[in-house]
């Protein structure tokens, strides 16, 4: 059995998933690799253990079966000490105005899922007295805009979720961290107009991942030009917030 240190990363095929897993693999750490399509996480676990050294797991995990949850921890060979939740649902929030599927779709998978997964987590680790829980959140949970307003309903559920479970689980030796990119160049935000200085790559975001697990920061904007964006957006008044198209 390794006596590295081991990560859990939930969302493991999306970009930015892969790019936290190859940051954490790189820093030592053994990796476990968690998504819907098991198949599309061999190319890159089979990729970690060769450039790395390190142990890679792969397992299914959907965020939309709940009811497989309790399952699915009991089930991994270990308990992690890191565990990350990256998995999310953009959707179009034309669509999910009317859509009563698709809106759904996206408060399961942006708020539900990832809240109760980390959730059952932190019962785990509360248990063993020690452990790092990281959520990717978004900044769009910080103020609702109109064109955004059903996922960023979500990721504020989740954000505020977070925020309270960090508070009560510190006090038990486990720590809990936000992490809130902005916008980031990966395949789900293909096609969309972003705003280069406010823009990174998935790689950036999983630097940031490790160094907020390693360092026990609580919440991270992956580009600080981000906070004091949102800090201003909080800011404004809402006769004036309501007049802007964005």
């Amino acid at each position: 059995m390794s006596s590295r240190k081991s990560v859990l990363v939930l969302g493991g095929s999306s970009d930015i998933g892969r790019a936290t897993a190859r940051a954490f693999a790189k820093a030592g750490y053994d990796v476990a690799l968690a998504g819907r399509d098991v198949a599309a996480l061999e190319p890159d676990a089979a990729d970690l253990r060769a450039r790395y050294n390190v142990e890679v797991g792969i397992h299914t995990f959907d965020v939309l079966d709940t009811a497989s949850f309790e399952g699915f921890v009991a089930g991994l060979p270990a308990l992690p000490d890191v565990v990350i939740s990256i998995v999310g649902l953009l959707g179009v929030q034309e669509s999910a105005q009317s859509d009563l599927v698709q809106a759904t779709a996206i408060m399961r998978s942006n708020y539900e899922g990832p809240a109760l997964i980390i959730g059952l987590f932190a019962e785990k680790f509360l248990g063993r007295g020690s452990g790092t829980l990281a959520g990717v959140s978004s900044v769009a949970g910080d103020r609702g805009r109109a064109s955004n307003y059903v996922y960023g309903s979500a990721k504020a559920g989740f954000s505020a979720f977070l925020s309270g479970l960090r508070a009560r689980a510190s006090r038990g030796g486990v720590h809990v961290v936000t992490v809130k990119p902005g916008f980031v160049r990966t395949r789900m935000t293909e096609g969309m107009k972003l705003i280069g200085p406010l823009t990174v790559e998935a790689p950036v975001v999983g630097a940031a991942i490790l160094r907020a697990v390693e360092s026990k920061t609580d919440i991270v904007y992956v580009s600080g030009k981000w906070r004091l964006v949102m800090l201003i957006i909080r800011m404004l008044p809402e006769a004036l917030f309501k007049k802007l198209k964005f």
